[in-house]
């Protein structure tokens, strides 16, 4: 048996789970190969809470139908777990990797002899246990109850909710959700009755800014790439980062000032997944429309990860299932994350390759501060492509248009005379309309 990473245990999760993860390996057509695929699901574990205490690659020529796994392969980590016990190292979970149905379920769990969680019940736990504002909960739940409404088998007693999650894990909770399909379409309807007024209310905030409108730059990228820390190394703002999947769950929104003087709101979203839950996908679809609204996307990427050509299909993957970034990306601000974590002859090879790409792609060091202030550039210099400059004269006593148009546009030239003050201002096609009409 492999032992499997060290997870970094998340504050408030539950203690005390030792964890089984097990990677069934089936031919795939992406690049990422199964001990990576393993290494990725200790982390969701670990994210959890959960101690994992062994991770393993099994075989799987074909899915079993009562079990997933094969015959023997359930024999033989029935007998591990036996021996574990007998030595006082009980496994509490078997995380397996894979979608498992709800038969599959219990029949694991009666020979493994412990809870068993699939990759989609351990993601919706995840997500329970981050999200923070009300519609991030709401999403969530109808996610979780979505997922579960599906699995209402006789014998599920343990799918009990717990805090800051789900319960997929099983265990004591604050309150058991009753195995009855009427109770949850019943809570279904309410959670999707109160979502619509959410994301009513999301929707007038959009249409305010576009008022105003500062322009959006969203921050997108797989999850635990460097988001946050560089949403926070921008903005100097204080949002969650941590070296654990899905640190950010809801999207939080922050003004900055690039270097020609003009604003921007800067948005740090949810990170991506593969494989992400179906179920997840549909939830939080109303929540990434706000990449899809922004003036400029900026794919966070993490250049020190094993896997970030595999983890690049799977964001391009999403995003053009939102129909934001362009064909393959091309419409994006590319950005490779943690290049201190690099040697010198993988940063100049990296150097290299953004030197011949045919789109912005920008080494930065989020921890350090290195690139940002490049990045911050060519940032402006996107959103000042679609801009136009307008020759305005102003009468000397009209300070209020002045200061309008230093504030929302970029002053090029400026010449001051007796009875008027002559400006080329390069401003946004919303804002010369105002402009426009503020001087008639």
């Amino acid at each position: 048996m492999s032992s499997g990473p060290s997870p970094t245990r998340t504050p408030g999760a539950q203690a005390g789970e030792r964890c089984l993860v097990i990677h069934p390996r089936r031919g795939r057509a992406d690049d990422r190969t199964p001990q990576a695929r393993l290494d990725e699901a200790a982390s969701l574990a670990g994210a959890i809470g959960l101690a994992v205490v062994d991770a393993q690659v099994v075989g799987l020529l074909r899915p079993a139908p009562a079990t997933l796994l094969g015959k023997g392969t359930v024999e033989r980590l029935a007998a591990e777990i036996a021996q574990r016990h007998e030595r006082g190292e009980a496994i509490d979970v078997a995380v397996i990797d894979h979608p498992v149905s709800p038969v599959q379920q219990r029949n694991l769990e009666r020979a493994l002899k412990c809870k068993v969680i699939d990759r989609t019940g351990l993601i919706l736990e995840i997500f329970g246990a981050r999200a923070r504002t009300r519609e991030g909960r709401l999403q969530v739940e109808l996610a979780a109850l979505t997922y579960q409404r599906s699995r209402l088998v006789r014998s599920w007693t343990h799918l009990e909710r717990q805090r800051g999650g789900f319960g997929f894990m099983g265990g004591p909770g604050e309150t058991q959700i009753e195995a009855d399909r009427r109770q949850i379409d019943e809570r279904l309807v309410r959670i999707k009755r109160e979502l619509a007024q959410v994301r009513r209310t999301r929707t007038l905030h959009r249409e305010a800014r576009q008022r105003v409108p500062y322009p959006v730059v969203a921050l997108v990228g797989y999850t635990n790439a460097g988001k946050s820390t560089l949403f926070n190394r921008l903005t100097s703002a204080r949002v969650l980062a941590k070296d654990i999947l899905f640190a950010t769950l809801d999207p939080t929104m922050r003004g900055v000032t690039l270097p020609s003087g003009r604003r921007a709101i800067l948005s740090d979203t949810v990170g991506f997944v593969s494989d992400l839950p179906h179920e997840l996908v549909e939830a939080f679809r109303a929540t990434l429309e706000e990449v899809s609204e922004a003036s400029e996307v900026v794919h966070v990427r993490d250049a020190a990860h094993p896997d970030r050509d595999a983890q690049k299909a799977d964001v391009l993957g999403v995003l053009a299932g939102l129909g934001a970034g362009g064909a393959e990306g091309a419409d994006l601000i590319e950005v490779e994350n943690k290049i201190d974590l690099l040697g010198e002859a993988e940063r100049t090879l990296l150097a290299n390759q953004a030197a011949r790409a045919n789109r912005p792609m920008i080494l930065v060091s989020a921890a350090t501060g290195e690139g940002c202030e490049e990045l911050l550039q060519v940032i402006d210099g996107r959103l000042a492509q679609g801009a136009q400059v307008v020759e305005v004269a102003l009468k000397p006593e009209d300070g209020a248009s002045l200061a309008w148009l230093y504030r929302r546009g970029e002053v090029v030239e400026r010449r001051d005379e007796p009875d008027a003050i002559h400006l080329k201002v390069r401003l946004a096609a919303a804002d010369a309309e105002r402009l426009a009409r503020r001087l008639g």
